[in-house]
């Protein structure tokens, strides 16, 4: 049965030097939706926060001590299933918007008031989920993608080991994998251990 939006629970980053932005924002984010919530003074600090873990929601208070913080926000969607949502003045909104929308990043201009928020955490919290599904499509295509790098690993090695030809080896492991009910994967890594 599908988990409904209301029952995820999502890691949040707060980029933000100003605690009455931080203070403001808290609220917003009740514990049992929102767990745990990290914040950062500076994109230095933000860094290295995402460094240590992944993060579902980060948001950005621009301007920061050490940056605009329109880079950092643009290298956290490239990065993956983060969804960025980058606060800028107001009279930066469109520039601002324009240099990031098309990169994945959210912009909103500052004050925001109280019901376009919770807007943006729903908007937000659709995202995350459709980034999420297709981390569950990719995932297995890069495990496919692996077992594949091994076995032709394998394979080399059986030619060059036992002068055995690519199709005769490709059998050997096949037929292994068949006989021992184990996968392809599991044969190729027996004959990279036993040959390297």
């Amino acid at each position: 049965m599908p988990v409904s939006l209301q029952e995820r629970v999502y890691s949040v980053l707060i980029v933000s030097a100003s605690e009455k932005f931080q203070s403001a924002l808290l609220p917003l984010l009740p514990e049992f939706s929102y767990s745990p919530v990290i914040t950062a003074a500076s994109v230095g600090e933000a860094e290295r926060d995402r460094n240590q873990r992944e993060f579902d929601f980060i948001f950005i208070n621009s301007p920061l001590p050490d940056d605009a913080g329109i880079r950092f926000a643009i290298d956290c969607c490239r990065a993956g299933g983060a969804v960025a949502l980058l606060f800028t003045a107001a009279a930066l909104y469109d520039q601002v918007r324009a240099q990031v929308e098309a990169r994945g990043v959210y912009v909103l201009p500052k004050p925001v008031p109280r019901g376009a928020m919770l807007r943006a955490l729903n908007w937000m919290a659709a995202t995350r989920e459709r980034l999420r599904s297709y981390e569950k499509k990719v995932q297995p295509i890069e495990e496919k993608m692996e077992e594949i790098r091994l076995v032709n690993r394998a394979k080399w090695l059986l030619i060059s080991e036992l002068n055995m030809s690519e199709p005769d080896a490709h059998r050997y492991i096949t037929r292994q994998a068949m006989d021992r009910c184990v996968s392809k994967q599991a044969v190729a890594q027996e004959v990279i251990r036993l040959y390297s």
